[in-house]
């Protein structure tokens, strides 16, 4: 699949080992409604500044998912992470101070609940907010659905049915591992991208 503008899908949520679950759940979704999912993560360049890297991926992709729900306090800090909301806030200013193409930006906001985003970043009222609860069944149907209406595009799959592609892709995932062989706790986030790619060209 091309990855050009307007199939490119920025990506902006949590890396831990702890949202993997929601964050292979939205990378399946975006592959299989036909998009490339672009994050940070797929770049390995210690050359390049990362917040360079974060601005030239937005750059490049007329959709963006911000999931904002990780407000907890650092376990080493004390002390919230902050990049999910400046990068959300990155997206929003090149939509509405970038170029023709620029503004045609449309994002997708997530969080656990619908409305807590207004305890901790209430400048974003307005903006329509998508609650996933922490459940990745519930995160597939929502960017499915967001995507079917942003893009306009008419062969979209249901949310039922990538739920059900997802579920045997990840039943199937232990297998496909075992034949590189690399063990489920090894993959990265490109190693990830690249199998669900290749099992959908397959399937």
């Amino acid at each position: 699949m091309s990855s050009s503008y307007s199939n490119n899908v920025f990506l902006n949520f949590p890396f831990d080992a702890r949202y993997a679950p929601m964050r292979n759940a939205i990378v399946f979704s975006v592959f299989d409604c036909g998009f490339v999912p672009r994050c940070a993560l797929e770049i390995e360049n210690s050359g390049e500044v990362r917040f360079d890297r974060i601005q030239r991926l937005i750059h490049e992709s007329k959709f963006g998912i911000h999931d904002i729900s990780r407000t907890e306090l650092d376990s080493s800090t004390g002390l919230p992470r902050f990049n999910m909301p400046l990068e959300l806030g990155v997206f929003i200013g090149a939509k509405r101070f970038g170029s023709t193409k620029q503004k045609q930006k449309n994002c997708l906001i997530l969080d656990v609940e619908q409305y807590r985003y207004q305890a901790f970043v209430s400048d974003i009222a307005g903006h329509d907010i998508s609650a996933h609860s922490n459940e990745p069944q519930r995160a597939i149907t929502i960017v499915r659905n967001w995507l079917n209406s942003a893009s306009g595009r008419r062969t979209i799959p249901g949310g039922s049915e990538i739920l059900r592609r997802f579920t045997l892709f990840e039943s199937e995932l232990p297998e496909m591992c075992e034949a590189i062989p690399i063990g489920q706790d090894e993959l990265t986030y490109n190693d990830y991208s690249n199998f669900v790619s290749e099992w959908l060209a397959a399937n």
